[in-house]
């Protein structure tokens, strides 16, 4: 699909690069021409105003000079006077296949291409003016002009389509690391639903086989229980992770008193974190205000002590600090000591379903509460960061104040 999508990428990009070069090209051609053309043709009605007073075509003037002559036949076609330096004028066979030439067009201007000249016909009472101009120069400048245009355009064509090879891997990159995170997250999610359904069906079997103690009926029935409960909290952390990731709905942010939204999400967990040996400080500074939503972000609140009950040591301090940051930001911080967290995992611990200790009894985590820490963030376009000092785990909020 990736492939495809690349591809399908460069050629509308080629396409459009070809086009646009194309009338680029042309149009240069068109106008060179046009130009050249135009003054030509200015020259050599200006010699048909005064036949008799042109200057040689190597004198300096405001026209462009080219090589020309003139012929001048009167009523029957008789020549009666020929000017001009540039071609020999004493073939009457020459000229004679000049104006027969002439007189089979119809127009007064026109090319005779078996000679590369442009003629100009101008009609008079007594007699036909008639001038030849030399386009070898003209068509010679056209060729090379058109040249230049090819090796241009291929240039051009083969450095759009470089450009738009390299541009078509950056521009899928973010669809290519979305589809491999997908490919990761129903990998794991399906590794982590397959140990309670493998429980469940060997629970059930034992409750319909009729050899089954009446204690083992009731241990299945709890297995069985357990294990769903355990399937029905992944499925809503799951679940939360997608709400968190979607865009927030515009009518649901409104200013919130983050100072106020900390204090009530952290007093609650205050007993649980007591029960797991830990105490509870808040150093929280009042008035601070933000844009969000307020269900959410109490909800990252409960995400940092919930992570610090399972991975502080007993007997340790967990540390809620809040604090205005700058003139427009404000800082959250979620402190406690524990096992040292490493360069590699301070980056992969907001990966879903990742365990700083995969060893550890899980407690219900499935390794996604961080996860979804990083999409409320990211919502509400914050910054999120662990830090880990001297045994202390640190990790940052950094929201812009309302």
């Amino acid at each position: 699909m990736i492939r495809k999508l690349r591809l399908k990428f460069i050629l509308i990009n080629m396409t459009v690069a070809t086009l646009l070069l194309a009338v680029i090209f042309g149009l240069v051609f068109h106008f060179t021409r046009s130009d050249l053309e135009q003054k030509s043709i200015a020259m050599m009605e200006n010699i048909a105003a005064h036949p008799f007073q042109v200057g040689l075509p190597d004198e300096p003037g405001e026209d462009v000079r080219l090589p020309f002559f003139t012929i001048q036949v009167a009523p029957g076609g008789v020549i009666v006077a020929v000017g001009g330096g540039y071609y020999d004028l004493s073939d009457e066979d020459f000229l004679r296949d000049l104006l027969d030439a002439v007189e089979e067009s119809d127009r007064p201007l026109g090319v005779i291409e078996a000679y590369h000249l442009r003629f100009l016909r101008v009609e008079t009472p007594y007699r036909q003016c008639l001038v030849f101009a030399d386009i070898s120069s003209e068509l010679s400048t056209l060729r090379s002009l058109t040249q230049t245009c090819v090796i241009l355009g291929l240039i051009s064509f083969f450095a759009f389509l470089w450009g738009s090879v390299l541009l078509s891997k950056w521009a899928v990159r973010p669809l290519e690391n979305a589809m491999a995170q997908q490919r990761d997250f129903v990998t794991a999610a399906s590794h982590e639903l397959k140990t309670p359904l493998a429980v469940i069906t060997t629970s059930a079997e034992l409750l319909q086989s009729p050899a089954t103690a009446p204690d083992a009926r009731q241990s299945s029935a709890d297995n069985i229980l357990t294990m769903a409960r355990q399937m029905r909290s992944l499925v809503e952390q799951l679940l939360s992770l997608a709400r968190a990731e979607q865009a927030p709905d515009p009518s649901a942010l409104a200013p919130v008193d983050w100072s106020n939204a900390v204090t009530q999400a952290a007093l609650p967990l205050e007993a649980v974190l007591f029960e797991a040996g830990l105490t509870l400080e808040l150093d929280v500074e009042p008035g601070i205000s933000v844009q969000g939503d307020p269900a959410r972000l109490q909800e990252l609140v409960s995400i940092f002590l919930d992570n610090a009950r399972k991975y502080s040591r007993p007997g340790g301090t967990v540390t809620v600090t809040l604090r205005a940051y700058g003139r427009t930001r404000c800082r959250l911080t979620v402190a406690n000591g524990g096992e040292p967290l490493t360069e590699a995992q301070r980056t992969e611990i907001f990966k879903r379903f990742y365990r700083g200790d995969p060893s550890r009894r899980r407690d219900g985590s499935y390794g996604l509460g961080l996860s979804i820490a990083q999409a409320i963030v990211t919502a509400h376009r914050g910054r999120l960061w662990a830090e880990s000092e001297n045994g202390v785990n640190r990790f940052f909020v950094e929201l812009s104040r309302a």
